[in-house]
């Protein structure tokens, strides 16, 4: 007899977490990451649902989404960032229509300039901190506006105190071109000039 593993998952943070069960108020079931290993954890993932990540490295369990940016799509975005953006650190989440960029609230590169001074099993150890204590906030999006011609919309987030949502920049055109214009803008002080 083969023995059932619980459903564990490694965020990228080297944290590890269970699956477990629990129920509503009204007796349905629901379904939660924790990092304890007692409990009602489950040994598979629920039929319709995945597990997901967010880009500050939460773990849930959601209902499986439907695809509607394609792979390609998000690879565009990512090879972007790699060549345009002067950013060595952030993350990319697709939700439904949308692909955004999230990019980190410390400055991460004077961190990780203080690490340099530590060697060997303190610098492994400063770099595991380091990587557990950075949390991202969301800065720049991409909607997509017309599946069958796949246009898309920029949108940035804007900080002023009697905004602080996100507002269209330019024109809509396909992920290319806005990718070409828009992420290397980010980290920069022309960011806050686009609209």
């Amino acid at each position: 007899m083969i023995a059932k593993m619980p459903i564990q998952y490694i965020n990228r943070k080297e944290q590890m977490y269970y699956l477990h069960q629990g129920t509503t108020k009204t007796g349905k079931p629901k379904y939660f990451f924790s990092m304890k290993a007692e409990g009602n954890i489950l040994e598979a993932i629920p039929d319709g649902y995945e597990i997901y990540e967010n880009p500050n490295a939460q773990v849930f369990l959601r209902k499986i989404q439907p695809k509607i940016i394609t792979d390609e799509e998000k690879r565009i975005v990512e090879s972007g960032m790699k060549k345009l953006s002067r950013l060595q650190d952030y993350q990319i989440d697709v939700k439904q229509e949308i692909i955004t960029i999230y990019t980190p609230n410390q400055n991460v590169n004077l961190l990780s300039e203080m690490l340099s001074f530590s060697s060997g099993d303190k610098l492994k150890e400063a770099e595991t901190i380091l990587k557990r204590s950075i949390s991202y906030s969301p800065m720049l999006q991409f909607v997509l506006i017309d599946e069958p011609k796949r246009i898309f919309i920029t949108q940035r987030y804007c900080f002023l105190g009697r905004i602080d949502d996100w507002i269209q920049v330019g024109e809509p055109s396909n992920l290319n071109n806005l990718v070409k214009n828009y992420v290397k803008h980010l980290g920069q002080e022309s960011f806050f000039e686009l609209h």
